[in-house]
């Protein structure tokens, strides 16, 4: 089996967590409040500002026999580069002044997932980063999409708040066709192993960003009736 199926079959538990997040459920039937988008905004701020630095340090710990890996980190910082800037512009369409999210601590599950990633990269296996890579561009594709027309429908936002999730959407589709190519390209089982391991927790941890996000209270049948 190659190895990018077997890292989707066996992460199929914890993304099924991260998928039942209740903030992603009420979304996916229409419910959304501005503080939830608000708060979704500016928790990936506080984890995509760190995308970059990540892949700098991912790189640089690479061993000389994965020098074709190194290329590929370098293609992604410079894929990645200034979209945490992309958000603020978002949250400033929703009426935030960007500044004060710019200068805000994150939550502490965000805080906790950002950790886990710069301790995978410095303390264990550099490799195993690609299993965050596996979460976050999986889920774009999707979720980010489908979520962004949902939530402008809803909260009646201009498209200038959407550049995050549209772009990923998107976007992403054409990543993880790259990320596949690079995955089935490994050939050592403790770099695979430590690319399931950190997908694993990963998916754990992001779903528990999710779930530290604000609930709306609306009633799924009044949220339905106001969609349609």
């Amino acid at each position: 089996m190659e190895f990018f199926k077997q890292l989707q079959q066996e992460t199929q538990e914890e993304q099924g967590y991260l998928l039942s997040s209740p903030i992603i459920t009420q979304c996916m039937h229409g419910q959304v409040s501005m503080d939830g988008y608000i708060g979704f905004l500016t928790q990936a701020y506080h984890h995509v500002k760190h995308t970059v630095p990540l892949f700098m340090a991912c790189g640089s710990r690479l061993p000389e026999r994965l020098e074709w890996l190194r290329e590929a980190v370098a293609e992604y910082i410079d894929e990645e580069i200034g979209h945490q800037e992309w958000i603020l512009n978002d949250l400033q369409a929703c009426g935030v002044d960007k500044e004060i999210i710019r200068n805000s601590e994150p939550n502490f599950e965000t805080e906790l997932m950002v950790s886990y990633a710069y301790d995978t990269v410095t303390r264990n296996n550099p490799v195993g980063l690609f299993g965050m890579v596996n979460v976050l561009e999986g889920t774009s594709i999707s979720l980010a999409t489908n979520a962004a027309s949902i939530i402008q429908k809803k909260l009646n936002l201009d498209d200038k708040a959407f550049s995050y999730l549209n772009s990923h959407g998107s976007l992403d589709i054409k990543h993880v066709e790259f990320y596949e190519g690079l995955m089935n390209k490994l050939d050592n089982d403790g770099d695979k192993q430590a690319i399931i391991h950190c997908a694993k927790v990963v998916y754990i941890l992001y779903a528990n960003i999710f779930r530290s996000l604000p609930l709306s209270d609306e009633s799924p049948n009044d949220s339905l009736e106001k969609v349609a």
